[in-house]
C-alpha cells in the first residue's frame, strides 16, 4: 500500500463549522471519494446528504451527538443517536458527559455509552482530553470500554487544545487493543498525522484532509 493510500485510510475529512453550506458538504464528500478517505464527519443536518452523495462507496458517514459539549441528558443523546442512524450514519461520535466524569459519576458515563451503542454502529466516545487530568483520562478509558464503544476520541474542536501526542500514547496505553483511537482537533500536518498513527490512533479526525493527503507527495516511505 503506498503512502497516499495508508493516510486515506485514517483519515476522517471533517466539516463541524456552523455556517457549512450545501455545496461544502458536496465537495467534503466529492473529496473524499477521490482519495478514498476512511470518512467524513459532518453535522446531523447533512445526514441525508451525506449519505446520497456517498452511497455505494466503503466511506462513512460519521456524525455527532450532544455535541460539542456533552451535556445532554441520556434519552436526547440516544434519540439524536437513532435519529442519526436512521438518516443513514454510519458511526458516532458521543461527547460524554464531561462534568459528570470530573464530579466522579463513573455510572453515568458507562450507562450513557452503553445507551448509545446500542443504536447498532460503531460508537466513538469523545473525552475532551483538555478539560481532563490523566487520571480522569484513564477514567475515561475504563468506563468507555466497560460501556462498549469502539473508539475512544480525543477532542471535539471547540474545547481547549486540540490532542497531543501524549494524550493518545496515554489512552493507548489504557485501552485493549481491539479498540480505536480517534485523534482530532488541530491536526494539520502529515508529520503530526504520522506521529499520531506510529502513537496509536487509529483514526484521524481533521479539517485539512485534503491538505494533509497532497503533502504526501513530498514525503518518504518509512
Amino acid at each position: 500500500m503506498n503512502l497516499k493510500n495508508k493516510l486515506a485510510s485514517y483519515l476522517e475529512s471533517t466539516l463541524l463549522t456552523p455556517v457549512a453550506l450545501k455545496k461544502d458538504i458536496g465537495k467534503l464528500c466529492q473529496d473524499a471519494l477521490v482519495y478514498k478517505f476512511a470518512a467524513v464527519c459532518i453535522h446531523p443536518t447533512y445526514i441525508t446528504l451525506a449519505a446520497s452523495l456517498l452511497q455505494g462507496s466503503t466511506i462513512h458517514v460519521v456524525t455527532v451527538v450532544g455535541f460539542p459539549l456533552g451535556a445532554n441528558d441520556l434519552s436526547i443523546k440516544v434519540q439524536e443517536a437513532l435519529l442519526a442512524v436512521k438518516n443513514g450514519a454510519t458511526e458516532i461520535d458521543m461527547v460524554i458527559n464531561i462534568g459528570a466524569l470530573k464530579n466522579g459519576d463513573m455510572e453515568l458515563i458507562r450507562r450513557e455509552v452503553s445507551a448509545v451503542a446500542e443504536c447498532g454502529v460503531p460508537i466513538k466516545a469523545i473525552i475532551e482530553t483538555g478539560y481532563l487530568t490523566k487520571e480522569e483520562i484513564i477514567q475515561a478509558c475504563s468506563c468507555i470500554k466497560e460501556g462498549g464503544a469502539h473508539f475512544v476520541k480525543t477532542c471535539t474542536g471547540f474545547g481547549p487544545r486540540g490532542v497531543l501526542l501524549e494524550d493518545i500514547l496515554l489512552i493507548r496505553a489504557h485501552l485493549p487493543s481491539t479498540m480505536g483511537i480517534k485523534a482530532a482537533a488541530g491536526i494539520k500536518s502529515i508529520s503530526f498525522t504520522r506521529e499520531l498513527i506510529d502513537a496509536g490512533a487509529t483514526r484521524i479526525g481533521t479539517s485539512a484532509a485534503e491538505t494533509i493527503i497532497k503533502q504526501a507527495d513530498n514525503v518518504e516511505i518509512r
